[in-house]
């Protein structure tokens, strides 16, 4: 019985811990600063094998504690990017495994260098994006002689669009805005560099829908590091519906609240709903020379929302709980094999999608749960669990 202390009872989190406990190999210590919520989601699973505790992880005083009162074997951070460098030291502090989410590239620097010298795992961007895109488009690179282009696109999308962001909050409103207005890593002439957020502007289409992609941050991971130097062209890009790049460049250049992000949060979160009916595309496509003969290679897949112990979950909660779920498996499964830093692109995809939380990646699914469960009413209040969007 492995026992992993999971950090926020958000809908990641919440999805995450019933997964692992539902596997019946877990033991999930749930914490929340808001432990009611924490304890309402526990029971909500009704599983034994998840314990609410309410706890302050960002006070680094506490969450050492928290591990010393009750001890476990690794910790998985479903906070917001900027609460995981003191989580990884803790982490490091106490001999357990680590494992985040964030997209963040300054922040996955510190996870790096904390993880030297480590001898449990510490696995940064884990989920989707960076996460598992990193994880497939290494697959796909491992089958040329001389890479030249690398693309990886993802994209979680509302089914049924009708605002003019052509847009919906899926996920944690602090990364959207993260990934929107940093930095982006890139891979041009074979040179590691910065390009610019919401540029690089192009058109996807996939089954005959039409798709926008441009720069943003975070979601190469660490796959531009690794094969910088071997491809000619390496880039990341967020897929939306045509005209959301527009409009976000409107607000965040022109009106200039790329300086004022907390106003942005506001004004989106007031104005932008929340939707469980999501779709997940997930796009990266690879090109070089494969025996003398330049080639080409595609893994595309779209994730709909799937019912899971009796409740509706969106594709992104879906996708990222699946993406970190299966990468811990793997690692504690394997005593030993996993130490210091660990990179997305260390695991193989095989592994993934036969792993027994992987296998919510399956090609094939469509909209038909979400479409009965929101007919029938089954979601209740947003799948009736509480928790932010973290």
């Amino acid at each position: 019985m492995h026992r992993i202390l999971v950090l926020g009872a958000g809908k990641i989190g919440t999805l995450i811990s019933g997964l692992l406990a539902d596997s019946g190999d877990y033991q999930i210590h749930l914490a929340d600063i808001d432990g009611e919520a924490a304890r309402s989601v526990a029971v909500a699973h009704g599983l034994d094998k998840v314990t609410a505790f309410e706890l302050d992880a960002t006070d680094p005083v506490q969450l050492a504690g928290q591990i010393d009162d009750n001890p476990v074997d690794a910790v998985v951070s479903g906070l917001p990017y900027f609460c995981n460098e003191s989580v990884g030291q803790v982490a490091k502090d106490k001999g357990i495994h680590y494992f985040d989410l964030t997209e963040d590239v300054s922040v996955t620097k510190a996870i790096r260098k904390i993880a030297q010298g480590a001898d449990r795992a510490f696995v940064p961007q884990c989920g989707l994006a960076p996460g598992f895109i990193s994880i497939a488009a290494n697959e796909l690179i491992r089958h040329f002689d001389e890479l030249r282009s690398v693309k990886l696109r993802v994209g979680a999308l509302p089914q049924h669009p009708n605002n003019a962001l052509k847009y919906s909050l899926t996920w944690s409103t602090d990364g959207v805005i993260n990934e929107y207005g940093n930095m982006c890593h890139a891979v041009v002439n074979g040179e590691l560099v910065d390009v610019l957020p919401l540029e690089g502007l192009e058109e996807i289409e996939l089954d005959g829908t039409l798709y926008e992609a441009f720069n943003t941050s975070g979601g190469l991971g660490s796959l531009a590091e690794t094969y910088a130097g071997q491809a000619t062209t390496m880039d990341y890009k967020t897929i939306r519906y045509p005209g959301h790049c527009a409009q976000m460049r409107l607000l965040m250049n022109d009106l200039k609240l790329n300086e004022n992000r907390g106003m942005l949060k506001q004004i989106l979160e007031n104005s932008v709903p929340h939707t469980l009916q999501d779709v997940v595309i997930i796009y990266t496509a690879v090109s070089g020379m494969q025996d003398g003969r330049l080639c080409e290679e595609n893994y595309v897949n779209k994730v709909y929302p799937a019912m899971i112990a009796g409740r509706l979950w969106s594709a992104i909660q879906v996708t990222t709980a699946a993406g970190i779920c299966s990468v811990l498996d793997l690692v504690v499964s394997n005593a030993g094999h996993y130490k210091g830093l660990v990179r997305q692109e260390d695991f193989r995809l095989k592994d993934i999608l036969d792993n027994r939380f992987g296998k919510y990646f399956a090609q094939g699914g469509s909209s038909a749960a979400s479409m009965r469960a929101i007919a029938t009413g089954a979601t209740g209040h947003d799948n009736g669990l509480s928790g932010d969007a973290s």
